[in-house]
């Protein structure tokens, strides 16, 4: 059998793990022997792709044959931009990723066929369908798509040494509730856990994947920028190539000042150059409105979850965003605990993928007669439990508004579903549409739409008011399902709901056409 890895698909770096002959998590390096790969990728006119560290060095001179930060476009029709003269789905990029990826995995553990992706919790059904859909076009069979806290949580778990080594083991000696603070390169969420010895269960989720790392780095970019423009007249922001290379130094000094006190960004544009001095506390004053989103979404998540400070025994770091002195800090003034960063955060949810895959593995095997040496048996125990981050509703008009009647509220445990009865507006009726939405607002406008199927050909001389049964339902990897039944005639419609975005299963195999004729490096 093949083995299974987690990945870790980031905004700004990857990483994927495995279990070891002890069924320990480990992370494999790449090709570099780098433990992360920047989440980059070049694409030169004669079909090779270039992935990782080289492809940020060219973005610095060619910006236009680069693509970065591809996740933050998940669940959109386009990249944004053109790469090397051409359009791009964000599956397409992210899967070029993920192929590279799993090449390097590849050369240390053979071929690779299976994998469970991480995404935040906080994504909703388009951009959990978009990851999925770039598992395909790489190549991979997606055993699952986890939550990144989820993951995190559970390698934590695995630290204590010996991990599960007999089925008498547990994930803990006593229940522990764990709050997982998640602060990658371009999304945050923040989870409550519930960890016992054989049950691991998601109490409550919040988030946002418009805040991350990157938001801190635009912050020394506008910094440095606006000091040039006082010192020179000029905007080295409204040139793509000074623009480029101005991040990238914004970024090494964001990482200077999680160890030093202070550090410095030379912006060289047009002809002239400036260095600008940065000190750790002017970075935390010019960027304090976004730790105070990430600790004003840290208390709500604890609201929620009908949870206390001195309930929460542990405060697990996750991200490489959590290296700022900062956010360790603000934890620890409103909590009054020392969050626990012990394990390295940058790959830990990569770890937690692995062990995921390895329970979906022994559960696979637990009914046949030769086990693998590497999936423990008590893995196949562990039962996991986890919630929907976004409430799921169907759009009904009430006189002259359309709204969002919720039928599946935000943190209900999955999988879960709901129906309620509807009923037709017009009289002879031909037939209904159903469209769903995930978000919390009232007005259908503000939410989410996941998409709308139809019941066609309802029977003739239907009278108005008639009964239409909507059932919908979150599958524990939060993909979203979708019946309608109409009551009178018993014509039901289950879906593959058309979504207002995504790719179908042609798109699916002409895009890892494409994938496969590259060469990736």
């Amino acid at each position: 059998m093949n083995p299974v890895v987690g990945i870790d698909l980031g905004t700004t770096y990857c990483a994927v793990a495995t279990l070891d002959d002890r069924g320990q998590p480990v992370t494999l390096p790449n090709r570099d022997g780098d433990m992360l790969t920047p989440s980059a990728v070049l694409l030169l006119d004669d079909g090779t792709a270039v992935v990782g560290q080289a492809a940020l060095d060219v973005a610095q001179e060619q910006p236009h044959r680069v693509a970065t930060l591809v996740k933050r476009r998940m669940g959109l029709e386009s990249f944004g931009k053109p790469v090397s003269g051409r359009d791009f789905r964000p599956e397409t990029l992210s899967a070029v990723i993920l192929r590279k990826l799993v090449q390097d995995a590849e050369l240390r553990l053979g071929p690779i066929s299976k994998a469970v992706i991480t995404v935040p919790a906080y994504f909703d059904d388009t951009r959990r369908k978009a990851t999925h859909d770039a598992g395909r076009i790489a190549g991979l069979d997606v055993l699952d798509i986890l939550d990144e806290p989820t993951a995190a949580a559970l390698a934590y778990s695995f630290q204590r040494g010996n991990a599960l080594p007999s089925p008498q083991a547990t994930l803990t000696d006593k229940p522990q509730t764990i709050l997982v603070y998640d602060l990658g390169g371009g999304t945050f969420d923040v989870t409550v856990v519930k960890l016992m010895p054989k049950r691991f269960q998601v109490l409550a989720i919040e988030g946002d994947v418009r805040l991350g790392g990157k938001d801190w780095d635009d912050r020394i970019v506008n910094h440095v920028a606006e000091a040039f423009l006082s010192q020179y007249g000029d905007d080295p922001r409204q040139d793509i190539q000074s623009l480029t290379v101005l991040h990238s130094l914004a970024e090494r000094a964001k990482r200077t000042l999680s160890k030093l006190d202070q550090a410095s960004v030379t912006c060289n544009h047009a002809g002239r150059k400036l260095a600008v001095t940065l000190t750790r506390r002017e970075f935390e004053n010019i960027s304090r409105d976004l730790l105070t989103r990430t600790r004003l979404t840290t208390l709500q998540v604890l609201r929620q979850a009908g949870v206390t400070w001195e309930q929460v025994d542990r405060i697990l770091l996750v991200g490489g965003s959590t290296h700022m002195p900062m956010t360790g800090q603000m934890l620890k003034d409103i909590s009054g605990k020392q969050p626990d960063n012990s394990l390295a955060v940058s790959e830990v949810v990569a770890r937690g993928a692995a062990i995921h895959a390895g329970i979906l593995l022994a559960r696979q095997l637990d009914a046949m007669p030769t086990k693998l040496s590497n999936v423990p048996a008590a893995l196949s125990d562990v039962v996991e439990i986890n919630v929907n981050a976004h409430s799921l509703g169907v759009e009904v008009r009430k006189e002259a508004e359309r709204v969002n009647d919720i039928l599946i509220a935000k943190n209900t445990q999955l999988p879960a579903a709901s129906s309620r009865v509807y009923y037709t507006l017009q009289e002879n009726q031909q037939r209904v549409r159903v469209r769903v939405l995930q978000g919390e607002a009232t007005q259908a406008d503000a939410c989410i739409p996941v998409g709308e199927c139809w019941i066609e050909g309802l029977p003739p001389d239907l009278p108005k008011g008639s009964p239409i049964q909507v059932r919908c339902g979150v599958s524990a990897n939060g993909l979203v399902d979708v019946m309608a039944l109409d009551m009178i005639s018993g014509r039901m419609a289950r879906t593959e709901i058309h979504r207002s975005s995504g790719l179908s299963d042609d798109e699916i195999a002409q895009e890892a056409g494409w994938v496969n004729g590259l060469r990736i490096q």
